[in-house]
C-alpha cells in the first residue's frame, strides 16, 4: 500500500498511539483526495499519512489539503513537514526512511519544540523608478557596458533598502531566528517576505508589536499571518535537498545579502522527505 506523507510529529503528543503499533486513524481528519489521515508509529515518532492511489493526480486543492493537515497536527505536536507530493510506495520504504534519519528528526523536533513561525509581508516602494530601468541586450560596446553598470548600481540600491527594512524589523520583533527574501513586482513594489521564529507563548506579544509597528511605518504596507508550523526553519535544519516552503512568487529576486542575523531564502517552502 502506498502512503501519502504530510509531516513527522512526536509520538508522545498523540495518546492514540500509546497501545498501538499499527497505523491509527487521526479522528475525523481527511487529507488529500478526501482520504482518512492516519498516525503511523515509528519508534518515538509519529508519521502523519493517508492511503494513496498512484493513479490519482494532485491539484491545487491537494496542496491546500496538505497544508491543512499539517496545521491540524501542529495544534498537538511540533512537526517537521514533508514536501507536498511526498509518497512512500509501501510500508517498508516508509519505515526505512524514518529509521535511517531518526536521530536527525528527533533532534530537529527538540530544537523547534514550543516554537511557531510568524509570516510578515512588507511592500516597499521601489527606490529605482521603472522608466529608468534598462534591459541588457546581447552585444558589446559602450552602451552595453553602461547598461550593465547602471543595472548593477540599481541592484545595490535595492539591496541597501531591503537590508535596512529587514534590519529594522529584526530590531522591532527580536525573533529567535528569521528567514528573509526580497522580490520585485510589476506594480513597482519590492516585497520583503520575512519568516520569524518565535516562542508560541509569546505570539500575542508579537501581534501587539506588529500592530504598533505597522501604524508607525511610513512608505511600507505590512501584512501578517500565523502562527504557522515552522516551515522555513524545518527547511534550514533538514537541508536544501529536503525543503518544503510556500510556492515561489512571480518577480525578479533581489538578494538581501548577509545582514546579521538575516539569511536570504531563494526558494521559500520547508520540508523533510
Amino acid at each position: 500500500m502506498a502512503w501519502y506523507a504530510y509531516c513527522i510529529g512526536e509520538k508522545q503528543a498523540f495518546p492514540e498511539l500509546e497501545r498501538h503499533r499499527k497505523p491509527v486513524p487521526l479522528g475525523s481528519v481527511l487529507g488529500v483526495s478526501g482520504n482518512q489521515v492516519f498516525l503511523y508509529p515509528a519508534s518515538d515518532l509519529a508519521v502523519i499519512v493517508s492511503e494513496h492511489n498512484p493513479a490519482e493526480s494532485f491539484n491545487q486543492k491537494s496542496g491546500l489539503d496538505h497544508a491543512r493537515v499539517i496545521s491540524d497536527c501542529f495544534h498537538h505536536s511540533t512537526v517537521l513537514p514533508f514536501r507536498f507530493g511526498t509518497v512512500f510506495q509501501d510500508d517498508e520504504s516508509l519505515r526505512r526512511s524514518i529509521r535511517s534519519n531518526q536521530r536527525q528528526f528527533i533532534s530537529h523536533l527538540e530544537k523547534l519544540r514550543g516554537k511557531a513561525e510568524m509570516h510578515l509581508k512588507i511592500y516597499v516602494d521601489d527606490c529605482c523608478t521603472k522608466e529608468f530601468e534598462h534591459h541588457v541586450k546581447d552585444g558589446i560596446g559602450r552602451e552595453y557596458l553602461t547598461t550593465l553598470r547602471e543595472n548593477a548600481v540599481r541592484t545595490r540600491e535595492r539591496q541597501t533598502k531591503a537590508r535596512a527594512v529587514s534590519f529594522q524589523m529584526h530590531r522591532q520583533f527580536l525573533p529567535l531566528d528569521e528567514e528573509v527574501s526580497c522580490r520585485l513586482h510589476d506594480n513597482g513594489k519590492m516585497l520583503l517576505d520575512i519568516a520569524h521564529l518565535v516562542d508560541r507563548k509569546h505570539v500575542d506579544r508579537y501581534m501587539n508589536k506588529f500592530a504598533a509597528t505597522s501604524a508607525a511605518m511610513h512608505g511600507c504596507h505590512m501584512q501578517l499571518s500565523g502562527p504557522w508550523p515552522p516551515y522555513h526553519f524545518a527547511h534550514r535544519l533538514t537541508g536544501k535537498g529536503h525543503a518544503h516552503p510556500s510556492p515561489p512568487m512571480n518577480g525578479v529576486h533581489v538578494p538581501v545579502g548577509p545582514v546579521a542575523p538575516v539569511a536570504t531564502v531563494l526558494d521559500p517552502e520547508p520540508v523533510v522527505a
